[in-house]
């Protein structure tokens, strides 16, 4: 794990060097990032599809988004974290913004938040936790807390008025101060668009190859999860069927009395 900072960000855009990012949920998948060269983890609210099994993830909640930033930060203590903050903890009031941000910095020390903007109402709080000295990384796109508004998972950024949007949001947000833009679904060519006129970096999931990095679920990755895989996902192992086989082979061999041997016992 490189020793990586928010000011980084920008220097990486500079330096035209791609920014590597991973989602993480847990002290395991965090402490195998930190032996591989990755530049920062995001704890994720798609915790709960990945871990929780939901179809969705507004149920999650400020706490479990703690619980588990508190889990990945043991794995990797020195990483440059950010934390998800989950649905209706920024929405409400500037104040509660900050007492929810806040409370999520305090107890897990993590680095930053991100926030998904999908409306312009969303600025002021994003604005406001930046003012509170809080790192903000912004999300735009298909922003899973609005996943009812947009009517499921689908690609934002196709029609005028949605790439028209997508664009002033994104320039808003650079004025605000946030440090990265998360580009979620949208258009490799829109993406590229708002890439080349930001002087923020931009992270790609599903947005072509023309951001300044990419992130990743690490489930995805690894090719643990099998169900409703994104086209975007390029799973890098076959995770799920080797651990299904491994299973497979320990419940072969308690059955037959092969395991445990006496490697396994104490005398």
């Amino acid at each position: 794990m490189l020793n990586f900072s928010k000011n980084d960000f920008a220097k990486y855009k500079k330096q035209a060097n791609k920014i590597v990012m991973l989602t993480a949920y847990d002290y395991f998948t965090a402490e195998i990032a930190t032996k591989s060269v990755i530049e920062a983890i995001l704890v994720g609210d798609s915790l709960g599809m990945v871990i929780q099994g939901n179809e969705n993830t507004l149920a999650v909640t400020v706490e479990q988004m703690i619980y588990h930033t508190q889990a990945v930060k043991k794995g990797a203590p020195h990483a440059f974290i950010i934390v998800d903050m989950p649905y209706l903890s920024y929405h409400i009031s500037v104040e509660e913004t900050i007492r929810n941000a806040g409370k999520i910095i305090k107890e897990t020390n993590a680095a930053a938040v991100k926030v998904e903007v999908n409306d312009f109402s969303t600025l002021k709080h994003v604005q406001a936790l930046i003012e509170a000295q809080i790192p903000v990384m912004a999300h735009v796109g298909l922003t899973g807390q609005s996943v009812n508004l947009f009517g499921g998972f689908k690609v934002q950024g196709r029609e005028n008025d949605s790439i028209n949007k997508i664009l002033a949001l994104t320039t808003e947000l650079e004025k605000i101060g946030v440090f990265a833009i998360v580009l979620e679904c949208i258009p490799s060519t829109l993406a590229k668009e708002i890439t080349q006129k930001l002087t923020i970096p931009t992270i790609g999931i599903g947005s072509g190859a023309s951001c300044d990095g990419q992130i990743i679920v690490f489930h995805d990755l690894l090719g643990i999860n099998t169900l409703n895989v994104a086209k975007f996902v390029k799973p890098y192992l076959d995770g799920n069927n080797l651990m299904v086989e491994a299973v497979k082979d320990y419940a072969k061999e308690v059955r037959d009395g092969s395991f445990p041997t006496l490697k396994h016992s104490y005398k």
